[in-house]
């Protein structure tokens, strides 16, 4: 197929730049960057098209993933792709498929991210780049929250988003009872927690609920939490970013699953 002209397929793709909505009813997104189409093959998502530049000498790259990709070819106007892709020279965008929303597609053998009504796709990019760094089994967003499907958070978590799954549920209620279901310890940041981070024990199953950027967890999640730990800071900063927030409490729970695992390892030589 080749698209020359801002037609209504084009419009269609183009809406799913904008539009959640649109998004949520063709149950398609799009996937632009080297990365992330990258990692989109590499994890097996279902991709359903793949747009290039007509004409645009592709590199060896480009070329591998029209060549080993089970997916319509779309060959657009030059101009066209780069309004896709957000910037000039482009040589790929995919149209993939959203994925299901279902909590049996985490096995919870990691902790298990929730950020609460996220308002910026942006940090629920950086949060599930951060979740994926650290090991952990997945990422629910819960709330009237920005859409982990966004370009801006397909773009900021670098193909992350592709390598574990990231769910949106509506209510906190399904996600505690899935929780205690499980036997997930529910532990929330806050800087009015009573505990540090570090002091807090983050080596068993866990559930870590990170709030709103602004207002910090909803009452909801608040009281379902068995534990509300805080991050120690100095100077001027009253608080940290969300984003950041998250990454530090992820680190802090693989440090400690390192330290128990080498203890663990010590325990056993120590036998023989």
């Amino acid at each position: 197929m080749r698209i020359t002209t801002r037609n209504a397929r084009f419009q269609q793709w183009a809406a799913l730049l904008t539009n959640r909505t649109k998004r949520q009813r063709s149950g398609e997104f799009l996937v632009q960057g080297v990365r992330p189409i990258t990692l989109a093959v590499e994890h097996g998502r279902p991709i359903r098209s793949l747009l290039y530049a007509h004409g645009r000498r592709l590199s060896s790259w480009a070329q591998g993933v029209l060549d080993e990709t089970a997916a319509e070819r779309v060959a657009m106007a030059p101009e066209l792709l780069d309004e896709l892709a957000g910037k000039e020279d482009a040589e790929l965008v995919a149209v993939a498929a959203l994925p299901p929303d279902d909590l049996a597609r985490i096995t919870p053998d990691g902790p298990v991210v929730v950020f609460d009504r996220a308002a910026e796709p942006g940090n629920i990019g950086t949060v599930v780049r951060s979740a994926d760094a650290f090991g952990a089994s997945g990422v629910i967003v819960t709330g009237h929250a920005a859409d982990p499907y966004d370009p801006k958070s397909v773009r900021a978590s670098t193909g992350s988003l592709f390598a574990l799954p990231v769910l949106r549920v509506p209510a906190p209620r399904q996600v505690v009872d899935w929780a205690r279901e499980n036997r997930l310890r529910v532990v929330g940041t806050d800087e009015t927690g009573t505990v540090d981070v570090g002091d807090s024990d983050l080596r068993g199953p866990a559930l870590l609920v990170i709030g709103n950027e602004t207002r910090g967890m909803s009452g909801a999640w608040t009281a379902a939490c068995d534990e509300i730990v805080r991050i120690p800071i100095v100077g001027a900063a009253s608080s940290l970013n969300a984003a950041s927030a998250a990454t530090v409490f992820l680190y802090e729970a693989a440090r400690q699953r390192g330290v128990a695992a080498e203890t663990e390892r010590e325990k056993i030589r120590s036998r023989r």
